[in-house]
């Protein structure tokens, strides 16, 4: 938990009409060495922070008059980094969309396990520390990071901009892991974006989709004469991308003759054409990135140790979009905008509660290109004035199960619509899947929540929705 020290200094507001909890979850966060305020309601929250800000804000979902969906929206209008954790004991997936989709950072049902709660706000307030730090000799506030706008603001991407910016006024060698359509080349180019070379080019290769036989080439350019067909002296990437950043996407595709070259030229900073008699110095920053896992292919002797290590001076991981489903909301709204146009005149003005439902569900092989993609066509064939779930091609795709596989019941519906027996077979199912999971890591939930590929917080929803707490880490 926080340092002691560091908790002192961090204030947080508890808004709830029920005056026994505000007390009880004050005592808790007073013990944990927070600095405590609390509020009856919606209106008595702004005047109080409007006169003492808060660091956190702890929010009621149903209060009289104003419940706690209308006070975030009024708060966010005002203080749109506040975190907001919203607190309610009714445990309702519309109301969690909702606020979700105004920013609510995090949303738990009472009775709230006063460990979990602690390790949200601190979660919490490490993301506004992010977001809010003036990086040193940056000269800005990572809020300004450009990934922000084409990314998010989770926590996930907050890490990421702090890497980015730190790498982006270095000279380091750079190499991005991660899945296909996350969004690598968006970090090289946020990186050449920040970097002192940002006046020059920003050249960007497929190492995957250049044939074997021109890869060379194509790199590190030739002279006239070289070989049959060059009829004149043709620069490589390299050369292109003097005073700039060279970006090699797919680096893990290069043959390994190709690799013992770019290892030279990395070590070196100078390339040479074929069929050159000197080697030329070249100025770059050079960034690579790869979906496959290197480190594996170093082992397998498919990619050379020393290359390996000579790109990953320094190391950024770009998550996968079901690591940070808290963008999506941001990302689906941000891609709509874009194509209102593909809308052909009818009034589409954004998503219902059920298609943004289904899009926090889903679970996104392809990631933002398979988000932007979906949205797209979305837009294009929503004949209403919301995007419904039955316009979003989310299941095209995706693995079928065998019925055999799934726990029919022996009564049959048992008086249950298809749709709703579906529903309830499928809620069971991923019960006994978690049960299990947490069985294999022993009670440890951060352990189950990494086997099952999905985040703690999420974890935590589905033990509490499925009456499975316990005990555990």
């Amino acid at each position: 938990m926080n340092n002691p020290t560091e908790a002192m200094q961090k204030k947080i507001m508890v808004v709830d009409d029920d005056q026994d909890f505000r007390w009880a979850i004050s005592n808790v966060l007073s013990l944990a060495r927070y600095d405590v305020r609390q509020a009856p309601n919606g209106d008595d929250a702004l005047k109080l922070l409007n006169d003492d800000m808060a660091d956190l804000v702890l929010l009621d979902q149903r209060m009289p008059g104003q419940d706690g969906i209308a006070v975030a929206e009024c708060l966010y209008r005002q203080y749109p980094s506040l975190p907001i954790i919203m607190v309610t004991a009714y445990s309702e997936v519309k109301t969690a969309v909702k606020a979700m989709k105004i920013g609510v950072r995090d949303y738990v049902t009472k009775p709230v396990n006063n460990n979990d709660l602690l390790y949200l706000i601190e979660e919490a307030l490490q993301h506004a520390d992010i977001l809010n730090r003036n990086l040193p000799g940056a000269g800005r506030c990572v809020g300004e990071n450009p990934l922000f706008e084409t990314m998010g603001r989770s926590h996930a991407v907050q890490t990421l901009a702090w890497k980015v910016e730190k790498v982006a006024a270095s000279d380091l060698t750079v190499l991005i892991e991660g899945e296909s359509g996350v969004g690598k080349e968006l970090v090289a180019q946020t990186i050449h974006a920040l970097s002192p070379m940002k006046e020059g080019p920003f050249v960007a290769v497929n190492c995957g989709a250049i044939p074997e036989t021109l890869i060379e080439s194509e790199l590190f350019g030739y002279m006239k004469g070289a070989f049959t067909g060059a009829q004149e002296n043709k620069p490589g990437f390299f050369e292109l991308a003097q005073d700039g950043t060279l970006f090699l996407d797919e680096v893990g595709c290069l043959p390994y003759g190709a690799q013992q070259k770019l290892l030279r030229t990395v070590q070196e900073r100078c390339v040479q054409r074929l069929g050159a008699k000197r080697a030329q110095p070249v100025r770059i920053r050079i960034v690579a990135a790869t979906n496959q896992a290197l480190d594996r292919d170093r082992h397998a002797d498919r990619f050379r140790s020393d290359l390996y290590y000579r790109l990953k001076e320094f190391y950024i991981r770009v998550p996968a979009l079901r690591e940070r489903k808290e963008d999506i909301p941001y990302l689906a709204k941000r891609f709509f905008n874009r194509n209102r146009k593909r809308s052909y005149g009818r009034q589409v003005t954004g998503f219902s509660d059920e298609a943004m439902e289904a899009l926090l569900a889903h679970d996104w092989p392809g990631n933002v290109r398979e988000l932007k993609n979906i949205v797209r066509q979305a837009a294009l064939i929503c004949e209403g004035q919301l995007i419904e779930p039955g316009c979003l091609a989310l299941h095209a795709e995706d693995e079928v199960m065998a019925p055999a596989a799934f726990p029919v019941p022996a009564t049959g519906l048992g008086g249950r619509s298809l749709t709703d027996a579906i529903k309830h077979v499928s809620g069971l199912w991923e019960k006994e899947i978690i049960r299990e999971t947490l069985k294999q890591s022993r009670g440890n939930k951060r352990e189950a929540a990494r086997r099952l590929k999905i985040d703690y917080k999420t974890l935590y929803r589905k033990l509490k929705s499925h009456g499975l707490g316990g005990t555990g880490h």
